[in-house]
């Protein structure tokens, strides 16, 4: 940096005051000081415009709360870091609800605080870009927008709360990706990590494979066995699809959060378990409780912070660096040579609104590397097109194009009938996709598919269809 920040100092302690401020000095950024919150809004109310602001958390006077709220009504872009104590957990995620950027726990080392000011200021921008942050086997997280750079800030946060964290977001944005970071900053990361899709287990095996069962509890149920529960005990729990929860289970699970207890199928003992629970979902909330779908006071209870994860669409800066690394991974898997990225394939990529996100993506390289046919591949992010010179999107809509057959006309005329009638059970059922798949006849897996490959997504209530893969 040729022109060092501006940062404004706020705390309490004259101590802790001049060993921050000689440590920011060092570094050569200009410090103004307050040792007061009073003192802090005052300065920016005159004209002060820091390019961030470190704030102490508990003052005499306005606490740290307050200093923040009324700085950023001030001043709406300012970036606030909040210094804490190990104790005030709960008020730094109320910080964070409030708009800070980020926080440090005293006392802390130089180092730590080098690493905030780089990821406020933008210091090591472009290395933190090019970083992939490995979590499990095909998990990994990438922040090369400041969307996704904020969103790992808040996750570092609420990893070291050990509140419930409620994930929102579409298919495929990597809701599970955000879950197992968490997992991973939070003191119980060296314990199991467990992740049930309630979507994929019927209704009547899921209380089971949750809660267990005792034997003799159902027909066939000839030994006990613990569920999911049990098995993550000190541990974290993912519930994928919780919107998909039936609500009679829903209100056991509301049991857990309220004491930390259970009980098996079939038992009348009862059973604690001390379990970090990530809920995730891609339904509409607010009309899925209107509908009785999802129970409200369960949602308060799973909202104690809420992450929201953005389609790739909003987040480009990150396609290049996806693209190299799912092709790497898959050449890996596939025992085959990595393919190149073109500027044209890339620009191609850039171009394109990946409405099944990340999961599109990835296997959107997988078959460039299995085909190896470049045209093809940037041919295959394209609307598609009949002989006529029309193209049609999924849900079979004209525009301009050229090239196509007969064939062609036939698939893109079936593929559109087939969206449309999706969209259609989808609406019906008011988007409950297990319903909708007894409607259509056809799987549950088969029906995520075609959402998917279709580009179905709800909007208010309603279907929308795009381009898809």
């Amino acid at each position: 940096m040729t022109d060092k920040a501006h940062i404004l100092l706020v705390d309490d302690e004259p101590g802790m005051l001049r060993y921050i401020r000689t440590l920011l000095e060092v570094e050569d950024y200009k410090v103004e000081t307050a040792s007061t919150g009073e003192e802090a809004v005052e300065r920016v109310q005159k004209g002060s415009r820091p390019d961030l602001v470190l704030c102490d958390l508990l003052m005499p006077g306005i606490d740290g709360l307050q200093t923040l709220e009324q700085i950023r009504h001030l001043q709406p872009g300012a970036k606030v870091v909040m210094l804490s104590c190990v104790g005030d957990t709960r008020k730094v995620v109320q910080a964070m609800r409030l708009g800070a950027y980020d926080y440090l726990t005293k006392p802390f080392q130089k180092a730590e605080l080098d690493a905030v000011l780089n990821q406020c200021l933008g210091t090591n921008q472009q290395n933190y870009a090019g970083e992939v942050e490995e979590l499990a086997e095909d998990q990994f997280f990438v922040a090369a927008s400041p969307i996704m750079r904020k969103l790992r800030s808040e996750a570092a946060l609420v990893a070291n709360v050990d509140i419930p964290v409620l994930m929102l977001g579409e298919s495929g944005t990597g809701k599970e990706v955000m879950a197992r970071l968490i997992h991973k900053l939070s003191p119980r990361a060296h314990r199991t990590f467990l992740k049930v899709n309630c979507a994929a287990v019927p209704a009547d095996l899921l209380e089971s494979e949750l809660f267990g069962y005792e034997a003799g509890a159902f027909t066939g149920a000839n030994h006990p066995k613990p569920g999911k529960f049990e098995l993550c005990n000190k541990g974290t729990i993912l519930l994928d699809e919780i919107g998909e929860m039936p609500t009679t289970l829903q209100a056991k699970l509301l049991h857990i959060l309220q004491d930390g207890q259970f009980s098996r199928l079939g038992s009348r003992s009862v059973i604690k378990a001390d379990v970090r629970i990530l809920a995730a979902t891609n339904i509409n909330i607010p009309e899925a409780l209107a509908t009785k779908r999802l129970r409200e006071d369960l949602y308060y209870r799973l909202n104690a912070f809420t992450l929201n994860v953005p389609p790739l669409r909003q987040r480009k800066e990150e396609i290049p660096i996806l693209l190299k690394h799912f092709m790497s991974r898959q050449a890996e898997r596939y025992a085959r040579a990595p393919l190149p990225l073109t500027p044209d394939l890339l620009q191609a990529c850039m171009d394109h609104p990946w409405p099944g996100n990340l999961r599109e993506l990835s296997n959107f390289v997988k078959r460039y590397l299995v085909l190896g046919d470049e045209k093809l591949a940037i041919n295959e992010l394209r609307p598609k097109s009949d002989g006529s010179g029309a193209q049609f999107d999924t849900a079979g809509k004209a525009s301009e194009s050229s090239g196509g057959g007969l064939k062609s006309l036939a698939r893109t005329a079936k593929d559109g009938a087939e969206a449309e009638a999706i969209a259609k059970a989808l609406d019906e059922t008011n988007w409950n996709r297990k319903q909708a798949a007894a409607l259509l006849k056809i799987s549950y897996k088969a029906l995520l598919y075609k959402i998917r490959q279709y580009g179905i997504a709800q909007a208010k209530g309603h279907h929308k269809l795009s381009a898809g893969a």
